[in-house]
């Protein structure tokens, strides 16, 4: 049924592309033929005038010998000047008229069929049936939430939001944010992440709405790093990059350790640090747990110093040892996995890095998809795959 609408629609095109061309070769007047036949029309006009005495036989015979001169240059023209060919443009379209429905019908039959599924569409129909449910599953938390006689429960609200943020609805998340935050259970991460949902809402913007409620982030917890990193980005906005930067280093100076915000940081500051006239810091200066671990102790090294190759190689290997001992009874150890998977990589052992990688993954999939360790871990087993 499709194809057969499909021949009428082309027969149809094809018509109205040539029934026009078969009327060409009729309609379109030659040049050298039509001048002509003009200027005899004069002079047989200028006689019935003479005959009418309308003009003088000396006005007539002048306005003859001109009408005459007129007809041989047009005749000179004639002969000399090249015909316009028709003809060619008309086969061009001819031929376009019958092979670009031929194509077209080739390129339909083999790519555009409705029978077959789009590969793309296929291959995430899986993810189509999620959102759906993600979709069915959050609006009906919201219709619970608002029609509990109490309000609803905090913690619901801040899943709510932490969903809507997800969704990219940040003009719902932020509301959902909202609604706690007037309540008395609102915590730092209550309002940095209402502003969150309200910088991502207009586009990056930090406006008085979102600086009050970071403010009060920071100050029900000083130490909130998403606090901290939002009103960095509120200065800069203001014009305060070397505050806005002495702020994020700070934040990395104080930290113990590596913890998920400090790669965002390092970044900020160094965009910041390209206006200012600071100088770019590295994330290995606040975690050196990427770069192998939490490192040996003095003893270590100093033992390790004067160990032949083959001794320091066993020294490595039992201190790996101990890291992969400690993460059985520890499995929970997110940074341990991340330093147990960079020392397998370090030593060349493929498979185990691997599992180490993916011992990490698991534990990050309760994490934000914002957190840095999520980009690190992919690149690495991307690389260890390839």
């Amino acid at each position: 049924m499709i194809f057969a609408w499909m021949i009428v629609l082309i027969a149809l095109s094809i018509g109205f592309v040539v029934l026009p061309l078969a009327k060409m070769s009729h309609s379109l007047p030659a040049r050298q033929d039509s001048t002509p036949a003009v200027l005899v029309d004069q002079l047989e006009e200028v006689k019935r005038d003479q005959d009418r005495g309308l003009i003088s036989a000396s006005e007539a015979t002048a306005a003859q010998q001109e009408i005459k001169r007129r007809i041989l240059a047009a005749a000179r023209r004639a002969t000399s000047e090249p015909m316009l060919d028709y003809t060619s443009g008309r086969s061009a379209l001819l031929l376009a008229a019958i092979f670009v429905p031929l194509l077209a019908i080739g390129y339909y039959a083999s790519m555009g069929s409705p029978n077959v599924a789009s590969l793309a569409f296929v291959d995430r129909q899986d993810e189509r049936i999620e959102q759906r449910k993600i979709a069915e599953l959050t609006e009906k938390l919201y219709e619970r939430l608002i029609t509990d006689p109490e309000g609803g429960a905090s913690e619901g609200w801040m899943l709510l939001g932490q969903t809507y943020y997800r969704m990219g609805e940040y003009t719902q998340a932020a509301a959902a944010f909202e609604t706690v935050s007037k309540r008395d259970d609102a915590t730092s991460t209550t309002f940095s992440m209402m502003a969150e949902a309200l910088i991502r809402k207009e586009k990056g913007i930090v406006t008085p709405k979102a600086i009050s409620a970071i403010d009060r982030s920071i100050e029900l917890n000083p130490e909130n790093p998403a606090g901290a990193f939002y009103k960095a980005m509120a200065m800069v906005q203001l014009g305060e990059e070397a505050e806005a930067h002495a702020l994020l280093v700070s934040h990395l100076d104080s930290a113990d350790g590596f913890k998920p915000w400090m790669e965002a940081f390092v970044e900020q500051a160094n965009d910041i640090a390209k206006t200012a006239g600071k100088a770019p810091i590295s994330l290995a200066d606040y975690a050196p747990a990427l770069n192998g671990g939490t490192g040996p102790s003095a003893d270590d090294v100093a033992a390790a110093s004067e160990m032949s190759a083959e001794e320091r190689g066993d020294f490595i290997r039992a201190m790996v040892n101990r890291l992969a001992e400690r993460l059985e009874e520890s499995p929970d150890d997110l940074d341990g996995w991340l330093r147990l998977a960079n020392a397998y990589t370090v030593l060349g052992e493929q498979k185990n890095a691997i599992a180490a990688y993916e011992s990490a993954s698991r534990l990050l999939s309760g994490f934000a998809a914002s957190d840095p360790r999520h980009k690190i871990v992919e690149q690495a087993l991307y690389a260890l795959r390839e």
